[in-house]
C-alpha cells in the first residue's frame, strides 16, 4: 500500500524530540516500511522545540520514510501552520495514496487533506491524540475550527483511532458512531529498554544518596500536568519519612518558576531536583533509579511515560483520570483520586513495602513487553488500513 501520514511535526531525528503524536506517527511509519509499504509523511517545517524556528529542509528520508516539510504561515501568533504549499500538494497528489492517516484534530494540514480526500473518494483515518476536548484554552478558536472544518473532518472519516476507552468516549458526543471507532494503544520503542543501565547511574550524576528514595515525575512542566499536587504530596510525605528526593524532569513550559516558589514555600526546596529535559540513556537511567514514578494529570488519555517507567521495572502511580488506569491499578501500581492526601498515602504505600513494589515492577515489565511493542501496534494499524484502503 502507499500510505500518507499527516503530522504537524516530523523531525529528522524523532527520538530526540517531544510530542506523543509525532512519536506515534514516526514509529508506526517506520514499522510499516519494514512490512513492505511505501510511507510518505507531510509535515510543517516547524521545530517542535521552538515554534519560532523553521527547519532548513524541504524533504528527507527518515528510516525509509519519505518526508515532505512544508513552509507555513503563523496567523496572530497562533501556530496553526497555514500552508498554501501543502494545500497545493493535496490538490495535486492525493490520488497517489491508498489510505491517509491524519494525526491530531484541529490542524490546517488535516483539514485540507481531508477536504481533498473526500472529493477524491480516498479513505482517511483520524487519530486525535487527546486533542478533541474544547478546553478553556483557546475555546473560541477551537469552536470556530469545529464549525468551519472540524465537524466535517470527524464525521467523514472512514475510521477514527482512540488510544484508550477514555478517548473513545470523547468521540461519541461529537457524533461519531461506535462502529467506526478503533482502539489502538500507543507503544514504546523496546530497543531503549533491552539493556537497562545498572541502578545508581542517575544518582551519581545528580549526587543523590544510595539510601534516598526517589519519587520521579518525567514530562512537560505544564500547568495541566498536576505537578503542584505532586509537590504538595511530597511535602507531607517528608514529615513522615526521611531520606526522600523528588525529581521533576522535563522541559519548562512556563511553570518552572512557580514550582520552584512552591517548593521553597513548603520548605522542601533542598529535596526537590529540577533536571531539565532528559532524553535517551539519561531518561532511562532516571526511570531505573526511581523508586516510584508519579503522574496525576486528570485527563491523561494514555501516557507513554507510564509504559516507559514500567518497561524499566518501576512501579507507577496515576490518577483515576488516566486512560491506562484500568491496567495499572493493583497490577503495576496504584490509582488514586487527584487529591493530596490520597496521593501521599499511595506513595508511602509503595515506598514502605518492598515486596509490593517489586511485584508491581515485575508485572509492569511483563505487561509492556507483551502488549505495547511498536511491531504489534503497527500490525493492528495495518489491518485497519487494509479494511479501509482503496483496494479493499
Amino acid at each position: 500500500m502507499k500510505i500518507l501520514q499527516v503530522s504537524n511535526f516530523f523531525p529528522p531525528q524523532p527520538a530526540k524530540w517531544p510530542g506523543g503524536a509525532t512519536q506515534v506517527a514516526y514509529h508506526i511509519s517506520k514499522e510499516l516500511v519494514k512490512r513492505g509499504h511505501s510511507v510518505e509523511v507531510w509535515s510543517s517545517n516547524a521545530s517542535a522545540l521552538d515554534m519560532k524556528t523553521r527547519l532548513d529542509i524541504r524533504s528527507a528520508t527518515v528510516d525509509g520514510i519519505e518526508v515532505r516539510y512544508f513552509p507555513y504561515i503563523v496567523l496572530n501568533r497562533v501556530p496553526f501552520f497555514l500552508s498554501p504549499a501543502l494545500a497545493k500538494a493535496a490538490r495535486d497528489r492525493l490520488d497517489e495514496f491508498d489510505v491517509i492517516h491524519i494525526h491530531n484534530y484541529r490542524t490546517f494540514g488535516g483539514a485540507v487533506v481531508a477536504c481533498y480526500a473526500r472529493k477524491r473518494n480516498i479513505p482517511y483515518l483520524l487519530q486525535a491524540h487527546g486533542s478533541l476536548p474544547v478546553t478553556a484554552n483557546k475555546r473560541n478558536m477551537k469552536q470556530f475550527f469545529d464549525m468551519l472544518w472540524g465537524n466535517k473532518l470527524l464525521r467523514n472519516a472512514t475510521k477514527v483511532i482512540a488510544v484508550s476507552k477514555m478517548e473513545a468516549a470523547q468521540y461519541q458526543p461529537m457524533g461519531i458512531s461506535e462502529n467506526i471507532i478503533e482502539i489502538v494503544p500507543n507503544g514504546i520503542e523496546f530497543s531503549e529498554f533491552v539493556n537497562l543501565p545498572k541502578r545508581g547511574e542517575f544518582r551519581k550524576k545528580f549526587m543523590i544518596g544510595e539510601d534516598e528514595k526517589i519519587i520521579l515525575y518525567l514530562g512537560r512542566l505544564h500547568k495541566t500536568k498536576g505537578i503542584d499536587l505532586v509537590i504538595k504530596a511530597f511535602s507531607s510525605i517528608c514529615r513522615e519519612m526521611k531520606d526522600m528526593q523528588l525529581v521533576l524532569a522535563g522541559p519548562d513550559e512556563g511553570l518552572l518558576a512557580e514550582l520552584n516558589s512552591l517548593a521553597t514555600a513548603l520548605g522542601i526546596k533542598n529535596k526537590t531536583l529540577f533536571t531539565g529535559p532528559l532524553y535517551g540513556s539519561d531518561k532511562v537511567e532516571a526511570y531505573v533509579d526511581a523508586d516510584v514514578f508519579v503522574n496525576v494529570r486528570i485527563d491523561e488519555i494514555f501516557g507513554i511515560v507510564f509504559l516507559e517507567a514500567l518497561a524499566c521495572g518501576t512501579p507507577v502511580i496515576c490518577s483515576k483520570g488516566c486512560g491506562l488506569a484500568d491496567i495499572i491499578d493493583g497490577q503495576a501500581g496504584l490509582v488514586v483520586p487527584p487529591e493530596q492526601n490520597s496521593l501521599a498515602s499511595a506513595i508511602i504505600a509503595v515506598l514502605s513495602d518492598e515486596s509490593k513494589a517489586q511485584r508491581f515492577g515485575e508485572n509492569g515489565m511483563l505487561m509492556v513487553r507483551e502488549n505495547f511493542g511498536w511491531q504489534k501496534i503497527a500490525e493492528r494499524v495495518e489491518e485497519i488500513y487494509k479494511r479501509c484502503g482503496k483496494n479493499r
